[in-house]
């Protein structure tokens, strides 16, 4: 049996002078969560949406909010998206000085806890961390801008994780963000990927919901 995997589409890329209408889509589509980042211009070399546009972004999803927090000091808005409606909060290894605070701050409010790495960043450096997490978000571009191509050594660093997760017992999720498409996606699965985001590869696409479709049933 082919391992169960979750399509995440991000709405960096979606249109955002049509937003309810392409948040509409993913409601009627195979998609699994919505994917939101939030950038700070500190953290990472450019901005994003804020907190009033992630409410707005909630009224109209029917499905769970998975927000990915590209910023300094992340642990300060914890209660923040708890209460505008994330489902999963992550936050980077490298933007926390007291990543278990965080991290348990984040479950204690009820929501899911992910932790995030860099390209750069090994993973074996997340080894204390990974029994008190739910999923883990792996980078395969440098964050900060959509469209970049998908670096090819993120597939080594995800098998790598697969195996502490296996070898440990662990059931948290393997989440991968940047350059996703129909061609690396059963390659990413096949690794060990529970969660694909992908986002211009859906929202450039002819047909979203199409791919969206691809995605889920490779």
């Amino acid at each position: 049996m082919k391992p169960m995997h979750l399509v995440a589409p991000s709405l960096l890329a979606a249109d955002f002078g049509n937003l309810q209408r392409d948040i509409e889509m993913l409601n009627a589509s195979e998609a699994d969560w919505l994917h939101v980042d939030i950038m700070d211009g500190l953290f990472v070399p450019n901005f994003s949406i804020g907190t009033p546009v992630v409410q707005a972004i909630r009224r109209h999803a029917k499905k769970p909010l998975d927000i990915h927090l590209m910023v300094t000091d992340p642990g300060r808005y914890v209660s923040l998206f708890k209460k505008i409606g994330a489902s999963t909060l992550t936050v980077h290894y490298e933007a926390c000085t007291h990543l278990h605070r965080c991290i348990h701050q984040i479950k204690e409010s009820g929501m899911k806890a992910g932790v995030c790495l860099n390209p750069h960043t090994p993973v074996h450096l997340l080894e204390p961390i990974l029994p008190d997490v739910d999923l883990v978000l792996i980078m395969s571009v440098n964050p900060g801008y959509g469209g970049q191509s998908f670096i090819s050594g993120s597939y080594d660093k995800i098998r790598k994780l697969n195996s502490m997760k296996q070898e440990s017992g662990y059931d948290f999720l393997i989440e991968v963000d940047g350059g996703v498409d129909t061609e690396n996606a059963p390659l990413l699965v096949e690794a060990g990927v529970n969660v694909l985001v992908a986002g211009n590869t859906v929202f450039s696409a002819s047909d979203p919901p199409e791919t969206i479709r691809q995605l889920k049933n490779i």
